[in-house]
C-alpha cells in the first residue's frame, strides 16, 4: 500500500511548473499526446453527432472554468493535471476547431470515450475513435507540425515531448463483457484475448514511437471492477479486476521488453491499479467520505448507479468528499490525487 500525507498529494498536485529529472538536469516536456478514452477525453467525441458517449451537457464540467467541454468529470481529468505538473496548459481536443496552428505546439488529446484497443470497442454507443484511428490522427498532427516548425526541431521537438497512453479498459467493460453486442467473449477465452489486446497494444506503441516520439508513460487499464458499476457492498468486483490484471500482467512485460530493445526511448509504467486500489481502501485518508457512490448518477454500487451522468441531473453539494462523480469516472479531487500518485510513485 501506498501511504501518502494528503496535504502533501495536494501541494504535489497543484504545483503547476514541475521539471522532471533526467540524469540530474532538470528537463521539461515540449509537448504532451494523449491517447485514450472517456477518462482522458477532454472533448473529441462531443463534435459527433452519432455518439452516445459524450459529454458535452451539464452536470459535466460544473466545475470546469469552461463548463461542459467533453471532459467525463465535475472539472479537470487527470492529464490536465499532469499536464501542469509539467508545465504545460490545458490541450486542445484533436477535433477542436481551434487545434491547429500555434494551439496544437504544447500537445493535442486523441482520447475518445468509450474506445479500446480493438477497432470495434465501443462502437454500440455510436462513432468513438479506436486506438489505431487515434495514432492516425497524431500523423496528421505532426504534417502540420511539420509545416511550423523547421529541421532538426521537429525531431528534437517530438523526443521530449510526452507520450500519455491509457487504452484497454473499454475492451472489457464495453466488449468482452458485453456477450450479447460483441462475439469476442464468444471467440478468445480471457488469456486469448489478452493475448490479442497486448499485441495490437505494442504494436500501436511501436508505431507512435517510429514517429520521432521517444517519452512514454504507460499507463495501466483502469481498474473497472473498483467503479460504482461494478463494486458490491463496498467491495471492487474480483472478477472484473481479475481479467483486467491478467491483460495488466502482460502490458508490464511488454514495458520491460520495450526498455530493454529501445534503449533511446524511455517507456515509464504506471501501476494503476495498485494505486487505486490504495486510494480505494484508504479513500478516507486522502479526504473522501464517498467511495462506492457516485455523485451524480444513482444509488451506492451495481444497485441502481448510472455509468453517465444525464443532463440537467442535481449532483451532490459536497464534491470533494466524493471518489466518482459518475458511475465510472472519479471527481475532479479524485482525479487530483490519482495524477498525484501517478508522479509519487513513477519516474515520468
Amino acid at each position: 500500500m501506498f501511504k501518502v500525507s494528503y496535504l502533501w498529494i495536494l501541494m504535489m498536485a497543484a504545483s503547476p511548473s514541475l521539471s522532471l529529472e533526467a540524469n540530474g538536469d532538470a528537463t521539461k516536456y515540449t509537448a504532451m499526446y494523449v491517447f485514450g478514452d472517456s477518462l482522458t477525453d477532454a472533448g473529441n467525441n462531443k463534435y459527433f453527432i452519432d455518439t452516445l458517449a459524450k459529454a458535452d451537457h451539464l452536470p459535466y464540467g460544473i466545475d470546469f472554468s469552461g463548463g461542459p467541454t467533453g471532459r467525463f468529470s465535475n472539472g479537470k481529468n487527470v492529464v490536465d493535471f499532469i499536464g501542469e505538473m509539467v508545465g504545460l496548459p490545458l490541450l486542445p481536443s484533436y477535433a477542436d476547431v481551434v487545434a491547429k496552428g500555434e494551439s496544437i505546439l504544447f500537445g493535442v488529446n486523441y482520447a475518445s470515450a468509450a474506445a479500446g484497443i480493438l477497432r470495434d470497442t465501443g462502437y454500440r454507443f455510436g462513432h468513438v475513435i479506436p486506438f489505431e484511428e487515434q495514432i492516425n490522427n497524431l500523423r496528421k498532427t505532426l504534417g502540420q507540425l511539420r509545416g511550423q516548425l523547421h529541421g532538426n526541431e521537429v525531431s528534437k521537438y517530438l523526443a521530449n515531448a510526452l507520450v500519455f497512453v491509457d487504452l484497454g479498459a473499454n475492451d472489457y467493460l464495453n466488449n468482452y463483457l458485453q456477450a450479447q453486442y460483441y462475439p469476442s467473449s464468444h471467440i478468445y477465452n480471457l488469456e486469448q484475448f489478452a493475448d490479442l489486446l497486448i499485441t495490437l497494444y505494442r504494436n500501436h506503441i511501436l508505431e507512435i514511437q517510429g514517429l520521432g516520439l521517444r517519452k512514454f508513460l504507460i499507463v495501466e487499464a483502469s481498474p473497472i471492477g473498483c467503479c460504482p458499476i461494478t463494486i458490491h457492498n463496498m467491495k471492487c468486483n474480483a472478477t472484473i479486476s481479475h481479467m483486467v490484471n491478467m491483460f495488466n500482467t502482460r502490458l508490464k512485460s511488454v514495458v520491460h521488453d520495450l526498455r530493454s530493445n529501445y534503449p533511446g526511448s524511455a517507456f515509464t509504467y504506471v501501476p494503476t491499479s495498485q494505486l487505486f486500489q490504495s486510494l480505494f481502501d484508504n479513500a478516507e485518508a486522502y479526504g473522501f467520505k464517498v467511495k462506492d457512490k457516485a455523485c451524480c448518477g444513482g444509488s451506492a454500487g451495481s444497485n441502481g448507479t448510472k455509468p453517465m451522468c444525464f443532463k440537467n441531473t442535481v449532483p451532490c453539494r459536497n464534491r470533494n468528499e466524493y471518489l466518482f462523480w459518475d458511475g465510472a469516472h472519479p471527481t475532479e479531487a479524485g482525479n487530483r490525487i490519482v495524477a498525484a500518485l501517478f508522479h509519487n510513485t513513477t519516474s515520468f
